[in-house]
């Protein structure tokens, strides 16, 4: 989940739970950390980050508005209901889709889709021109997914939908019960192969076969645990991560953990909460934790290969690991370059001082940072 992060809860909390009263780890309002951040200290350079190509789309409001990569084209929405495509960073076009956006976008080259706040699903076609619309049961926080002529779309109520990409219409359903109290973030689901993995509240990682919506294993990734009903609130807040053979996820109030990908059985874990996500090399495990310190762990058997503590509270995004480096965004909208076998500062550069939103992603040549007032930055190490 690339977000801006905070260790708040929601403030509905104090005047009780209803139900299913859900608790949030992402500040979605305000781009100010609650606890005083670390200032940035100077450092020497060993490489830089240089421009591909820049562009804007329109703020993300209150919302975290993942953008879609799939080739040489972005796919970026905001939250006012403006959807555009990208080619090599030239706007090829612009269109409303007429209701605002709260759910990111879902592109494969062919289909785009993006959600809302009240549930809706909207389908367009690579040119813009609307395809279809549906609806699921409450808000969409998360992009939906596409994969095996579905669209997969996450609710608000941790329910996952598999939507016929052709029509919308609903093919099949998953749903678990949800603890009283949850967290409320923008997780969506991860397709590998002919599954989606998704983490849910209470810490489980859950395989779910496409074709039919049913669960192929489960997997515990972090147990509550704690004296009060708040320190035992744990969930799985960031997108799974698959590398291989292997699958990795992060539990707020919980830990890192990384299983067998094929049966689900448990390779390692440690301690250690994150909201924001994780990323996988070759190597390394690379994890945010709630504090902002970036943390590199063995692959093998999460060991600490190495922490930068120096971004203290400033809300630090997923890390994206690139080559020899490992990029990640703070609230502040600067972009900090980490060296992968140290973990020592090795470059930074500013967006627009909105704070990095949404998790990074991957693009020809480097990565996509998109900032909370909807700028999109594709950046290279030189």
């Amino acid at each position: 989940m690339r977000a801006v992060i905070t260790l708040s809860l929601a403030a509905s909390l104090a005047a009780g739970c209803s139900t299913m009263e859900r608790m949030n780890p992402v500040n979605w309002f305000s781009s100010a950390p609650k606890v005083k951040p670390a200032e940035l200290e100077a450092i020497t350079a060993s490489a830089t980050l240089a421009a591909i190509w820049q562009a804007s789309v329109g703020s993300a409001g209150g919302y975290v508005l993942t953008p879609a990569v799939v080739g040489s084209s972005v796919y970026a929405a905001a939250q006012d209901g403006t959807l555009a495509r990208f080619d090599n960073g030239g706007q090829l076009w612009r269109i409303n889709a007429g209701q605002p956006i709260s759910g990111g976008v879902g592109a494969d080259g062919s289909l785009v889709v993006v959600a809302t706040s009240k549930g809706g699903v909207l389908a367009f076609d690579n040119t813009g021109k609307a395809l279809w619309s549906a609806r699921v049961t409450s808000e969409v926080l998360a992009a939906p997914q596409l994969a095996e002529g579905l669209v997969l779309v996450r609710s608000g109520d941790n329910r996952i939908f598999g939507l016929d990409a052709a029509d919308g219409k609903r093919k099949w359903v998953y749903q678990r019960s949800t603890p009283a109290l949850s967290l409320r973030s923008n997780v969506g689901v991860t397709v590998t192969g002919k599954a989606a993995l998704a983490g849910f509240p209470g810490g489980k990682l859950v395989a779910i076969a496409l074709n039919n919506g049913a669960a192929i294993w489960e997997a515990t990734v972090a147990l509550p645990k704690g004296a009060t009903e708040l320190e035992r609130v744990s969930g799985v807040t960031s997108a799974p991560i698959v590398a291989g053979r292997e699958v990795c996820a992060a539990a707020y109030q919980g830990r890192i953990a990384c299983f067998d990908l094929a049966s689900g059985n448990h390779l390692w874990s440690r301690d250690m909460s994150s909201a924001a996500g994780i990323d996988i090399d070759e190597r390394n495990v690379y994890v945010t934790d709630d504090k902002g310190a970036v943390h590199a762990l063995d692959r093998a058997n999460g060991a600490t290969v190495w922490k930068q503590d120096k971004l203290f509270m400033r809300q630090v995004s997923r890390p994206i690991a690139m080559g020899s480096h490992v990029a990640v965004g703070d609230y502040q909208g600067v972009v900090h370059l980490l060296r992968r076998d140290n973990g020592v500062f090795a470059a930074r550069t500013n967006t627009d001082s909105s704070g990095i939103a949404a998790e990074p992603q991957r693009v020809e040549r480097g990565f996509l940072m998109q900032t909370r007032n909807g700028g999109l930055y594709a950046l290279k190490v030189n």
